[in-house]
C-alpha cells in the first residue's frame, strides 16, 4: 500500500459550487423522474465500468481484498440503486390521506417535496458505499447533491473526484475533496439537509454548523456495538458469525461488533471456537492471508496498539507496523475502566468479559450510552425477548451480527449517541424530502365549518331555530354512527341552523328520530 498526498478543492471555489447547485435546482432540473432515473443509472454505471479501479483503489486505502471490496463497496451500492430505481415512480406518488368531516367537502393528501441541496459527508471505512448509498437516496428524492469523500481514504476519494463528473450531472451533482479546512468552508455554506458518517465529536461539530442556518441533519455515529451471549447459544454458529462481523475490513466498521459478554458456563468453549474460526477464515497466518485487510493509517495503528493494554492477548496480539496489520486479536482479563472497555476500538480488537446471567450484560448495556448496533446469541425465545424489551439500541440482529444493515428495508441509523435519522431502501429516500401537506376543497357544496365559528347568538335565532343542548344532542348521536356521521358536516356548517337548513332536511330522510329528537 502506497500513501497519497492529500487531495483538496480550492477552498475559494466552494461557495461558487454550492451556487451553482441552488440555482441548477431552482431551475427544477432534478426533479422530473427522469433526471432521478437517468442519474440512479449513470451511478450505476459508473461503478460497473471502473469495478477495477475501485477495486485497487480500495486497497490501496484500506488493503482491502478485491472481493471484500466488491461486496460491501460496490455490490452493495449497486443493490440500493437498483432498489431505487424500481420504485421510483412509486415512492414519490402523492399519498392519498383522510379528511376530517369539518373539512369537506375536501380531498387531503401528502406530497413528496425535495429538500433542494444536501450536503452528504462520508467517513474513509467504507468510502464507496457510505459516500453513494445516502447520495442516492438524495437524488432520488430530486435534491442537487454536494459529494464530500474522506480524505484519509485518498485513492477512492481521487477516483471518485474523477469519474463523478464524468458519469452524472456536474450542474446538481458536485463533489469536494480535503480535509478539515475544505469541510469547515462547506459547512460555512447553506445547505437543506446534511448528512454525516463518523465519529461523534466531529457529529457535534457538524450539528453546530447546521445550527446556524437551522438546516436539518442526519447523523451515522458508531459507538461500542455489543455482543451477548446467552447460554443457550449455538456457540459455535455464535464464534463464526462474531468472527466474521468483527474481522471484516479489520473491525474498521462502525457496527463491527465491540466486545462480547458471554454466559460463564460456555466461556471457554466460545474461545475455543473463535481461534477455530479464525483459523479457517484467514488461514494459520492472517498476515499472509488475501482476506484480510490493513489499518487505514498509522495514528490508527498506534491508537489501536495502545488499547491492547486494556486486556490479555489469548488469540493473535501480532503488529507489525510497516505494513499497518494488527492480527484478529482476541483479549481477557479486561481492565472495565481501560480506554479499551471505554471507546469505541474500531479495530480487530475483541474484549471478552464472562457474565453469570444475560441481566449482567443488560445491566452493563443500559448504563452506557445507546449503542448503533447491538447482537444477542440464543436459543431461547425468552433469553432473546428479555434483552430486547430491555435495552435500547440503533438496530439489532439476534444470531448474527451486521446482517440488519443489509436490508434495504429495514431503516438503518443510531439513536442517541449513535447517531440520528436513519436511511437505506424507501427510507433513504424519504429522509430528503418534506412531505407536503395538501388539503383541496371542493366548491359545488359551500360548507363553511364548525359551529363554534358560525353559530350566532342565542337572541339572534329565527323562530323555530336548534338551541345549544339540542344542537349538543344531534352531534353527540351522529358521532356514535358511522353512517350518519358522513352527513353530520351539513348540519355543524349552517350558517342560521334553523328547520330549512340542508343539513337538518338530510337527517329527516336518514334519521328522523335524531333529527327531531
Amino acid at each position: 500500500m502506497t500513501a497519497l498526498a492529500e487531495p483538496h478543492t480550492d477552498v475559494a471555489n466552494i461557495p461558487g459550487m454550492v451556487a451553482g447547485l441552488r440555482a441548477t435546482y431552482r431551475t427544477g432540473a432534478t426533479r422530473p423522474l427522469e433526471w432521478r432515473r437517468a442519474q440512479l443509472k449513470q451511478m450505476i454505471r459508473m461503478l460497473e465500468e471502473n469495478e477495477a479501479a475501485f477495486s485497487d483503489a480500495l486497497r490501496v486505502d484500506l488493503g482491502k481484498p478485491a472481493v471484500e471490496g466488491f461486496i460491501t463497496d460496490i455490490a452493495f451500492v449497486i443493490g440500493e440503486v437498483e432498489l431505487m430505481l424500481k420504485n421510483l415512480k412509486k415512492w414519490n406518488k402523492p399519498q392519498r390521506v383522510p379528511s376530517p368531516i369539518v373539512t369537506q367537502p375536501a380531498k387531503s393528501r401528502l406530497l413528496p417535496e425535495p429538500l433542494g441541496v444536501v450536503l452528504v459527508i462520508a467517513p474513509w471505512n467504507y468510502p464507496v458505499q457510505l459516500l453513494l448509498v445516502p447520495a442516492a437516496g438524495a437524488i432520488a428524492a430530486g435534491n442537487a447533491v454536494m459529494m464530500k469523500p474522506s480524505e484519509v481514504s485518498g485513492a477512492t476519494s481521487a477516483l471518485l473526484a474523477r469519474l463523478v463528473p464524468q458519469y452524472m450531472d456536474s450542474r446538481a451533482v458536485g463533489i469536494v475533496e480535503g480535509g478539515v479546512a475544505e469541510t469547515t468552508a462547506l459547512l460555512d455554506q447553506h445547505f437543506d439537509h446534511i448528512f454525516y458518517t463518523g465519529n461523534g465529536t466531529v457529529g457535534r461539530i457538524v450539528m453546530t454548523a447546521a445550527a446556524k442556518n437551522l438546516t436539518p441533519v442526519t447523523l451515522e455515529l458508531g459507538g461500542k456495538s455489543p455482543v451477548i451471549i446467552d447460554e443457550s447459544a449455538n456457540v459455535r454458529v455464535a464464534a463464526r458469525r462474531i468472527a466474521w462481523g468483527k474481522w471484516l475490513n479489520a473491525g474498521q466498521t462502525c457496527v463491527a461488533p465491540d466486545y462480547v459478554m458471554v454466559h460463564n458456563t460456555v466461556r471457554s468453549q466460545f474461545i475455543d471456537e473463535l481461534g477455530k474460526a479464525i483459523t479457517s477464515f484467514y488461514g494459520d497466518d492472517p498476515h499472509a492471508s488475501d482476506s484480510y485487510g490493513r489499518i487505514v493509517t498509522s495514528r490508527h495503528f498506534d491508537r489501536l496498539r495502545g488499547l491492547m493494554s486494556g486486556g490479555t492477548p489469548v488469540i493473535g496480539g501480532e503488529a507489525i507496523a510497516d505494513d499497518r496489520y494488527i492480527a484478529p486479536t482476541v483479549l481477557e482479563n479486561v481492565d472495565m475502566s481501560s480506554q479499551l472497555m471505554n471507546e469505541e476500538i474500531f479495530g480487530p480488537l475483541l474484549p471478552v468479559i464472562g457474565i453469570d446471567s444475560v441481566d449482567v450484560a443488560i445491566e452493563h448495556i443500559n448504563a452506557n450510552p445507546h449503542p448503533l448496533a447491538l447482537y444477542v446469541f440464543a436459543e431461547k425465545k425468552s433469553a432473546v425477548d428479555h434483552v430486547l424489551a430491555s435495552t435500547t439500541a440503533g438496530g439489532v440482529t439476534v444470531n448474527g451480527t451486521l446482517m440488519h444493515l443489509t436490508s434495504p428495508h429495514l431503516p438503518f441509523g443510531g439513536i442517541g449517541e449513535s447517531g440520528m435519522g436513519a436511511y437505506h431502501g424507501k427510507s433513504g429516500v424519504r429522509l430528503f424530502q418534506h412531505m407536503k401537506p395538501v388539503l383541496a376543497r371542493g366548491t359545488k357544496l359551500d360548507v363553511v365549518g364548525v359551529p363554534a365559528i358560525h353559530r350566532p347568538q342565542s337572541q339572534d335565532l329565527p323562530q323555530g331555530s336548534l338551541t345549544d343542548e339540542q344542537l349538543a344532542v344531534i352531534i353527540r348521536r351522529l358521532m356514535s354512527n358511522r353512517h350518519i356521521m358522513r352527513m353530520a358536516f351539513l348540519a355543524s356548517g349552517c350558517c342560521d341552523l334553523h328547520e330549512s337548513c340542508l343539513g337538518l332536511q338530510l337527517l329527516n330522510v336518514f334519521s328522523p328520530d335524531i333529527a327531531h329528537s
